[in-house]
């Protein structure tokens, strides 16, 4: 076994690692850029060396200073995660090269398997179906658009380089391939470096089941079972579980058969995933898509299921060993589900978010499993993917594990940075996920109906609560603390102090607010039609969120003029202004007034009383494309600009025709959101 690894990734995957390294007594090194040098994995590690700015390109993607990290702290091995330089057939080759061994397949088959329509045509020769597409490498944009047309729509293009839904576009209206061509070009640049598309028969309500390889350098090539990875959005995986409740025991058979074949025609040596299209109603029909030679974000329901911890082979097989298996030694026992947490806003279209890391509550006993990268007092940016965690049950059977994670995400906790994991407890409660009636289309069908509409009552009082109750979400004026209503006696029993809250368009609610020091629990209680609703637990600033609230822990904490409110995986943000026309909060006698805050609602609606549009920033990130200019005229639904924030694109269109009288940004200008991009004003006005 290696002396010393050194792990080319960050977050959740690096703290993994890092967690597997510790238990094999392993001395693992960390490399961190500039955006992370206060990330959990530096921390984590035995060892952390800086390799650059936050930018990828300079950083995580930076071959020349990966190695020379490795040589300044004596590594001889490197275990590249996933994503960033993972499936790079040159980094694998330069470590070779430098001496070190690069913990994952050769280069041959990373650029193999790497390259979607070579790996098509080599599992297809060794036996494997494939999904029917575009033959050949380098086609053009008329090229790929001429075989879609053959093909008939709808079609998928996809990257050739790559993996993980990056760059992949479902086309269904053929007046549309030219512009999705052009996106899907560019995404692909963007996260891989390589634009080479191909393109594929769409199978309609598809199921994505992936198959689990280890393969050592002595021949031997075994499967652990296969991975349902249906519930998608936007081709790109959200909840994964092993297994699927698709296959009888043939099929699994047979797809196992299948994807260890699929490894021996690439000399695959390691931990790998051969993935499957397979229709619903004919799962016998499955078909290859692609290998990803690489450890898969999913890869905890596998080792959950199998008891095998499969970076422990990554490192066992990198190092000669051989698998002391054979296919018949591995079962499959239990059922385990997993849900990526990610930095996104549902409410906002599941655009990438960001902030501060105020609170941090992550479940880790009771049949559930948090890997995670965060850590509180950290910032969430923009620079990297967007997700944060992945929070994993095991139980006997599926209804179990899935009732143990939906418990789970109720208790998990980013607050400061909203998530979606609300959003995948609801997705996990839908009646056709919890009977198994899956297919990778499922989730945006469905999605409008599990974001919930307004904000629940409790949000408000506890804003409300909060705010006359904590210092630090006042104004920054003195505060007399004998003036504070919190109940104190001076030898005395404390009593509670009850303030009554009127939330718009909601009957009265009454809480009690318990007087007990900064830090202790608050209770909130809400009243309706004369009877006890429910109660629920808010906590300022303790040190660990509530453990056995009714529903999800409900945090608090106040900051200057903000206070920020998470409840059932939702967070809520109000804003503190003196004026009655205030944002947040006003009062009247014993009755607190508390408004919701949007802030780029208010922001858009100043300039719609104006008569112009302004289109601001959906969310921090890079300004790609920049398509007018001042002066320009412009039609109502024309693209104007580009911003790209973790690596996913959103396009910027004009509200209605007219006139583009103000443009604030460039091409690669860095934006916040909500940030003024640029002013449309009407024909008719301009």
């Amino acid at each position: 076994m290696f002396s010393t690894v050194l792990v080319a990734n960050r977050g959740e995957i690096a703290v993994r690692v890092i967690r597997t390294l510790r238990e094999l007594g392993v001395r693992s090194v960390a490399v961190f850029s500039d955006a992370d040098a206060d990330a959990r994995h530096v921390r984590e590690a035995d060892t952390a060396v800086r390799i650059g700015p936050a930018p990828a390109a300079e950083s995580y993607l930076c071959v020349e200073r990966l190695l020379d990290a490795a040589r300044r702290t004596g590594a001889e091995a490197v275990h590249p995660g996933y994503g960033f330089l993972a499936e790079n057939a040159g980094f694998a080759q330069a470590c070779a090269e430098a001496g070190l061994v690069f913990i994952g397949p050769p280069a041959s088959a990373i650029s193999l398997m790497g390259d979607k329509i070579r790996a098509k045509e080599t599992v297809a020769a060794a036996g494997v179906p494939v999904v029917p597409g575009s033959s050949g490498s380098g086609l053009t944009d008329a090229q790929l658009a001429a075989s879609a047309r053959e093909i008939a729509m709808p079609v998928l293009l996809k990257p050739s380089a790559g993996g993980g839904g990056k760059g992949m576009r479902l086309v269904r209206d053929e007046a549309l391939l030219a512009d999705e061509i052009a996106a899907a070009r560019r995404e692909a640049r963007l996260s891989f470096g390589d634009d080479t598309l191909l393109v594929e028969r769409w199978i309609d309500r598809p199921r994505h089941i992936e198959i689990q390889v280890l393969a050592d350098g002595h021949g031997n090539v075994l499967h652990l079972g296969e991975r349902e990875c249906s519930l998608q959005r936007r081709h790109q995986k959200i909840i994964e579980e092993a297994p699927s409740v698709l296959l009888d025991e043939a099929t699994r058979a047979a797809m196992g058969e299948a994807a260890v074949q699929a490894a021996r025609s690439c000399g695959y040596v390691g931990a790998g995933t051969v993935e499957f299209i397979v229709p619903g109603d004919d799962p016998a029909a499955y078909c290859f898509m692609e290998m990803n030679t690489r450890l898969q974000v999913e890869h905890p329901v596998t080792e959950l299921i199998t008891g095998l911890d499969l970076v422990e082979w990554q490192l066992r097989i990198a190092a000669g060993e051989q698998l002391p298996y054979k296919q018949d030694d591995i079962t499959l026992n239990g059922h385990a589900i997993e849900a990526r947490v990610c930095a996104e806003d549902p409410s906002r279209g599941f655009l990438p978010s960001g902030g501060t890391v105020l609170r941090l509550s992550e479940p880790q006993d009771g049949g559930v499993r948090t890997d995670s990268g965060l850590s509180e007092g950290v910032p969430v940016g923009s620079t990297y993917d967007p997700m944060l965690s992945k929070v994993i049950a095991y139980g006997p059977d599926r209804a179990t594990a899935l009732r143990r994670l939906r418990a789970a995400l109720a208790d998990t906790v980013v607050l400061g940075v909203p998530t979606n994991a609300g959003f995948l407890r609801r997705l996990l409660a839908h009646p056709l996920v919890t009977a198994g009636e899956l297919d990778t289309g499922l989730v945006e069908r469905e999605v409008a109906g599990l974001i919930p509409e307004g904000v629940p009552e409790e949000v408000y009082g506890a804003a409300a609560l909060l705010r006359q109750s904590s210092p630090a979400a006042s104004p920054d004026t003195w505060a007399d603390p004998f003036s504070a209503p919190s109940g104190w006696r001076l030898g005395g029993t404390p009593a509670p102090v009850v303030r009554h809250f009127r939330v718009p368009g909601h009957e009265p609610v009454r809480t009690a607010l318990r007087p007990w020091p900064t830090g202790a629990e608050l209770t909130l209680g809400l009243t309706g039609d004369g009877g006890q609703a429910e109660h629920g637990r808010v906590d300022t600033c303790g040190p660990v969120p509530p453990q056995s609230a009714p529903r999800a822990a409900r945090l608090v904490v106040g900051s200057g003029h903000r206070i920020t409110v998470e409840i059932d995986g939702l967070t809520h943000t109000f804003d503190h202004a003196t004026s009655p026309e205030g944002s947040w909060l006003g009062r009247d006698g014993d009755t607190w007034h508390v408004q919701d805050h949007d802030p780029v609602e208010a922001s858009l609606s100043g300039a719609g009383r104006a008569g112009v549009d302004t289109l601001a920033a959906p969310m921090p990130g890079t300004v790609t494309v920049v398509k007018v200019a001042v002066g320009d005229e412009v039609s109502a639904g024309q693209s104007l600009l580009v911003v790209e924030a973790m690596k996913m694109e959103h396009v910027i269109s004009a509200p209605h025709a007219g006139t583009v009288t103000e443009l604030d940004v460039t091409a690669g200008a860095t934006v916040a959101m909500d940030q003024v991009l640029a002013v449309v004003t009407p024909l008719e006005e301009s």
